[in-house]
């Protein structure tokens, strides 16, 4: 691997070119962050404060990404490595959560689930789709009463003849107001069974969830499946227990490892350009100490947060990551972010509150990605289970 990177400019130093981030990359990894950098900074963050007041997400985006299942192969889709998608999703989220959120959904649940589980006919007929953004996905597996208990789902699956026949409820399911095709979790007879579900099916509705504080550039949606008639065709053939859905999580979860780094970065990244300027008894804020030990600091988790991602994601590459790994990974750098785009915010004094600066919104969003796709706790005694052996949430 070609580890060469390009050489620093002279003046201060943003975060990442503190700890030398990008001589750990290869060529086409520098490649892929900068080409995706420059699509949030165009095209994406003139527009994330309105998405973000009036709780919007325009669905024409999808055609834009370029990156959706960028890490599957086949299928229209680019196969490119682990730590590649990783770095999207950091560029992704520098943006807004809600981005990386949509790739996330689209990529490493909705796609994954039919990358991996499905028949031939249900990878041919969507996965190309999917990947153009010429249709888009969701991934129905959370229910109002049952989120980190996904295994005491009420969702029902019953066979009627040759089709099977869906009732139930999922929630906080992203992309689902704007989804054409829906993998959705049910119990069955025979256990925990995934289905490929167009939107259009009679019987699926979804409703838009109003009145969020977090994740507003974002879509999230209830699903109500009443009596949904599905053929045979539709199961995903693979899937087999909880383990399937499980798995798919832990893909997206990868994601959101590199991904809450972005939004650390950025709101880092603001409080050093904000506290340039502002000058405060005739100094520059970034001239005093308690503002360079809050930045010095931060700029520290920052660096191991993006070191850990990068073991990760190396480790995933070469010879795969474990859910426990995955588990430290998402702790560490939600949690480590979610502090930073606070402390940022601080930086800003009053003018932080607004969305002509990012911090408190990424805090605001970094609240939910805090809980969703396993929370803190969760992921917490996944570790104290990887350690001790015993599962303590049973």
């Amino acid at each position: 691997m070609t580890t060469t990177a390009p050489a620093r400019t002279t003046g201060p130093l943003r975060p990442l070119e503190l700890l030398g981030a990008d001589a750990l990359l290869d060529a086409d990894e520098r490649d892929i962050a900068a080409t995706v950098r420059r699509f949030v900074e165009t095209r994406l963050a003139p527009e994330v404060g309105n998405w973000f007041e009036s709780a919007t997400l325009p669905k024409e985006l999808a055609k834009e990404f370029g990156v959706l299942g960028m890490h599957l192969h086949g299928y229209g889709c680019a196969g490119t490595n682990a730590v590649s998608y990783g770095l999207a999703c950091l560029e992704l989220e520098a943006g807004d959560s809600g981005f990386r959120s949509f790739v996330s959904v689209q990529g490493s649940l909705s796609m994954f689930s039919i990358h991996r589980y499905g028949s031939d006919e249900q990878k041919e007929h969507w996965l190309p789709r999917l990947a153009s953004g010429d249709a888009i996905g969701c991934f129905g597996l959370t229910e109002p009463d049952f989120g980190s208990n996904p295994g005491g789902m009420r969702t029902r699956a019953r066979r009627d003849g040759s089709d099977w026949i869906l009732t139930g409820t999922k929630m906080w399911i992203t992309n689902g107001n704007l989804a054409d095709v829906a993998t959705v979790w049910a119990q069955t007879d025979e256990g925990v069974r995934g289905f490929v579900v167009p939107t259009d099916t009679p019987g699926f509705t979804a409703n838009p969830i109003h009145r969020k504080l977090s994740l507003r550039a974002s879509v999230t949606s209830e699903l109500v499946l009443d009596n949904v008639r599905l053929p045979a065709s539709a199961e995903l053939p693979l899937a087999r227990g909880l383990g399937a859905p499980l798995s798919c999580l832990n893909e997206a979860r990868f994601g959101i490892v590199f991904g809450a780094l972005g939004a650390a970065r950025n709101s880092l990244e603001t409080a050093l350009d904000y506290a340039a300027s502002r000058e405060v008894f005739d100094r520059p804020l970034a001239a005093y100490q308690l503002t360079q030990e809050k930045l010095a600091d931060m700029t520290l988790e920052l660096g191991k947060g993006f070191l850990l991602a990068l073991h990760l994601g190396r480790l995933k590459d070469e010879s795969g990551v474990t859910p426990e790994q995955i588990s430290l990974g998402k702790l560490n750098n939600v949690r480590e972010a979610l502090a930073i785009a606070r402390e940022c915010r601080t930086i800003l004094g009053a003018s932080g509150i607004t969305l002509e600066y990012s911090p408190l919104r990424h805090a605001n969003n970094l609240e939910s990605v805090l809980t969703y796709e396993g929370t803190s706790e969760m992921h917490l005694l996944s570790i104290g289970r990887a350690l001790t052996g015993h599962a303590a949430f049973r």
